[in-house]
């Protein structure tokens, strides 16, 4: 493995730090008391109430008797408490470890048992996914609702409402574990990466003031919500590195709630996934004014964006979507198309502070239009997978870090998507990428969304078959599938056509937008 290359440029921090005086104390010292740092459902908050809530928060936890370096599974949707909760439990050296409001009941015992926290915080209408499990819980000794109480539980406000709004930060290192973040899930078990009090800072500078340019005035508007990596930085850790504001939405993001909460907060800068992206230019139509008049850039990642969807967004909105890829071991975008240099299509190129490296099968350095696996060396990779050695060992190797997705490298230095390493396919002894595929089918006007995977013929030889959901008021039929299927070959070598179309209502998907493929592998062929 070659180390020579130069080693990333990292945020400087000194030994003793708490990232909670970074994002959040610092801004009553710079002058940002009075300046609004988030916006939610019930109302708008500045800086300085901000403040007072997080020190609230760390008294509140702490005076339940938690212990510093003690997890607390925070299951919150996107208001205020999520920032307050996480924040406190950050001041007051715990360990928040945030999860998807939209797993099932067994999911949460998985998470609660394996992170083995001490402290459940939980969003009211979501209590009910714990409520039959709670008692048997080894470690867990505290239940608090954000929102109403029941059932026994402790209210939020309550505990908050108790505690003094000054609060010194327990000494912390910036090595010291800060938060955990579990894997989406894309592809199996989620595992707990485990971060560091360092890490937000660097994804911050590197990424969000360093490629998107962002300032104290503007305002932030994330679909992704804060319990994934991709919106933990993007409506929390960004806005507050550079006190800007930003604008949460509780309710699930469909077309229509985004565009409304987009428009009416005349966000500035928008952040959403390529499904979204697609989603809402099938209902918005060509009306600009659904969009913030204030809109200046988006950012699409959780998987690559479609070079049609692109182009079809700035064309439609007049503003650019700027394709990164980033992942949870990495915190937040390490490679990304940038407001001067957009290529649709491509995944952009490195993050300053970033280095990448694609390699072959055996580890060995490639270039050029080979396709090999994309490995990442930055100082926001987390330390390990909690309690995962085997998978620690195999993903985090030295100061690189396995992002388990395929590229390649075209001559103008570009970064082209071509899959999960486990998605990719090998057709007739040569590589296809799901993604091309999938690509070739999204420009055909009537389809909304597709998934390739490998499927077996009569032979027991691998081919593309495509999962498609067609557009509103698009009936499938077998003389559609026959139109699908010459549309891409004119668009692709004709070996990487699939060989199966089956049309469904929708795709299996991550909360975080990501289409889940292991779960469309196991579908039988059912070719209309």
């Amino acid at each position: 493995m070659d180390l020579s290359a130069t080693v990333p440029v990292a945020v400087e921090l000194p030994r003793q730090y708490n990232a909670a005086t970074h994002f959040i104390d610092r801004h009553l010292d710079e002058g940002r008391a009075n300046k609004l740092a988030f916006l939610d459902d019930q109302g708008e908050y500045t800086y300085s109430d901000l403040a007072k809530r997080v020190n609230q928060a760390a008294g509140a936890l702490l005076g339940l008797g938690l212990l510093p370096e003690q997890r607390v599974l925070l299951c919150l949707s996107d208001t205020i408490d999520f920032p307050v909760v996480f924040w406190g439990a950050v001041k007051a050296g715990l360990i928040p470890v945030p999860v998807n409001t939209m797993l099932s009941a067994s999911d949460y015992v998985y998470m609660l048992d394996d992170s083995r926290s001490c402290a459940l915080i939980v969003s009211d209408h979501l209590l009910e996914h714990f409520t039959a499990n709670l008692a048997s819980r080894v470690f867990l000794n505290h239940v608090v609702v954000s929102g109403e109480s029941r059932d026994g539980s402790q209210s939020l406000d309550a505990l908050l409402a108790a505690k003094s709004n000054t609060f010194t930060p327990i000494d912390t290192t910036c090595d010291d574990n800060a938060f955990w973040l579990y894997t989406s899930g894309s592809t199996g078990v989620p595992k707990a990466a485990v971060h560091r009090h360092s890490d937000l800072v660097q994804t911050a500078e590197l990424y969000g003031k360093g490629v998107l340019g962002l300032t104290e005035s503007d305002r932030v508007f994330s679909a992704a919500k804060l319990f994934f990596a991709y919106g933990l930085g993007n409506a929390m850790s960004f806005p507050l590195h550079v006190g800007a504001t930003a604008v949460l939405m509780s309710a699930r993001p469909t077309p229509d709630a985004v565009l409304e909460r987009l428009r009416e907060s005349e966000a500035s800068i928008f952040f959403g996934v390529p499904t979204l992206y697609g989603a809402i230019l099938a209902a918005a139509g060509n009306d600009r004014s659904r969009v913030s008049n204030s809109l200046r850039l988006c950012v699409s990642a959780g998987e690559a964006l479609p070079e049609e969807i692109g182009h079809e967004w700035q064309k439609r909105f007049g503003v650019p979507v700027l394709d990164g890829l980033g992942s949870t071991e990495m915190l937040h975008i390490f490679l990304s198309n940038s407001p001067k240099d957009i290529r649709y299509g491509t995944s952009g190129r490195p993050v300053p502070g970033y280095d990448l490296r694609i390699v072959d099968e055996d580890d060995v350095d490639i270039s050029g239009p080979e396709i090999g696996e994309l490995l990442v060396r930055g100082a926001s990779s987390a330390s390990c997978y909690w309690n995962q050695r085997a998978k620690s060992l195999s993903t985090f190797q030295g100061e690189w870090t396995r992002s388990g997705d395929k590229y390649f490298l075209d001559s103008d230095g570009y970064y082209h998507y071509c899959g999960r390493s486990d998605d990719m396919l090998k057709v007739g002894g040569i590589w296809v990428a799901p993604f091309e595929v999938e690509s070739a089918l999204l420009a055909e006007e009537r389809v909304l969304e597709a998934a390739v995977v490998g499927h077996s013929d009569d032979q027991g030889l691998i081919k593309p078959k495509a999962i498609v959901v067609l557009q509103d008021g698009v009936v499938g039929s077998t003389a559609l599938v026959e139109e699908l299927k010459a549309f891409v070959k004119q668009r692709l070598a004709p070996y990487k056509y699939p060989r199966w179309i089956e049309f469904a209502d929708e795709l299996p998907k991550t909360a975080t937008g990501k289409i889940q493929r292991f779960k469309l592998r196991k579908r039988p062929n059912d070719d209309i």
